[in-house]
C-alpha cells in the first residue's frame, strides 16, 4: 500500500499536497517536522479528510515513557506508529500495549479499524555499512544481518512490522514469513534521484520483495504532476508478487 510522506513544515504546506493528490492517495505519513509543528491536530485533520495516517516519530526511550507516548498517538487516530527496534523487545511490547490502550480510548471514536500498529525501525535507509560502523563503533557483519537481528526484537515484542529497505525485505520475510509486515521507505521511480537515501528501490521491486507498505516522498510530492506520479506507482504495483 503506497503512503505519501508529508515531509513539510506546517499544516498549510500539508494541505497543498493533500489537495493536489485528492483521491489519488488515501494514506499519509506525518513525520517529526510536521508533528512537532502541528501536534496531534494534523492527525485529526487528515482523519477528518478521510485519510489514514502513519505517525513516524521513531520513539526510543524507557518502556514506560514509550508506552505513554504510543497511547497518546493511538488515541488521536493513527493507523501506524514507529519506534526504534534498537530500544529492545520490552520497549516494543510497551508501545504495543500503549497503542492498544489508546485505540480503545480514541478521541471521538477516531480509532481506525485494526487499531494502531507498532512498527520497529531497523536501520535508516540513509545509512550504509560505513555509517553503521561509525555510529555503533564496530563493524557489523552486514546490513542485512543487522536488520534481521533487529526484526527479531520487534517480533519478540509483538510489533506489527518493521521498517527496512527493500534490499533487506526478502531476508526478513524468509526469517519471519508474514509475521511481520514490511514498510519500505527510500522508494524511487525508475531513473529517479536517490537524494539523501543510500538504499533505494523501485515500487515494483519492493513489493515483489515482500513490502506491505511503501513510503513515497519526493518521487511524488516533488513531481511536476503528483497525480501522474501516483498513477505510475499504482500501475507499477499492478500484478506485483
Amino acid at each position: 500500500m503506497p503512503i505519501v510522506a508529508l515531509d513539510v513544515a506546517d499544516r498549510r504546506a500539508a494541505q497543498v499536497v493533500v489537495s493536489r493528490l485528492g483521491d489519488a492517495c488515501g494514506f499519509y505519513k506525518v513525520g517529526l517536522e510536521l508533528f512537532a509543528a502541528e501536534g496531534p491536530e494534523i492527525v485529526h485533520w487528515l482523519r477528518d479528510a478521510g485519510k489514514l495516517v502513519f505517525v513516524d516519530l521513531k520513539l526510543h526511550d524507557i518502556p514506560n515513557t514509550v508506552r505513554g507516548a504510543a497511547r497518546s498517538v493511538a488515541r488521536h487516530g493513527a493507523s501506524l506508529l514507529t519506534v526504534h527496534a534498537s530500544g529492545g523487545s520490552a520497549m516494543v511490547r510497551a508501545a504495543v500495549e500503549g497503542a492498544q490502550e489508546g485505540a480503545t480510548a480514541a478521541v471521538g471514536g477516531s480509532a481506525p479499524r485494526g487499531g494502531c500498529g507498532i512498527l520497529g525501525v531497523t536501520i535508516l535507509t540513509s545509512m550504509d555499512a560505513a555509517g553503521i560502523s561509525e555510529a555503533w563503533g564496530r563493524e557489523p557483519a552486514n546490513v542485512t544481518t543487522e536488520v534481521v537481528r533487529l526484526a527479531g526484537l520487534v517480533h519478540g515484542g509483538g510489533g506489527a512490522g518493521i521498517v527496512c529497505s527493500g534490499h533487506e525485505a526478502a531476508a526478513v520475510q524468509a526469517a519471519f514469513g508474514t509475521g511481520l509486515g514490511l514498510l519500505v521507505p527510500g522508494i524511487r521511480l525508475p531513473g529517479g534521484d536517490a537524494h539523501d537515501q543510500r538504499r533505494v528501490m523501485t515500487p515494483r521491486a519492493a513489493a515483489d520483495a515482500g513490502a506491505r507498505w511503501l513510503i513515497l516522498g519526493r518521487a511524488v510530492t516533488g513531481a511536476a504532476d503528483p497525480v501522474a506520479a501516483m498513477a505510475t506507482v499504482t500501475a507499477s504495483l499492478a500484478g506485483a508478487v
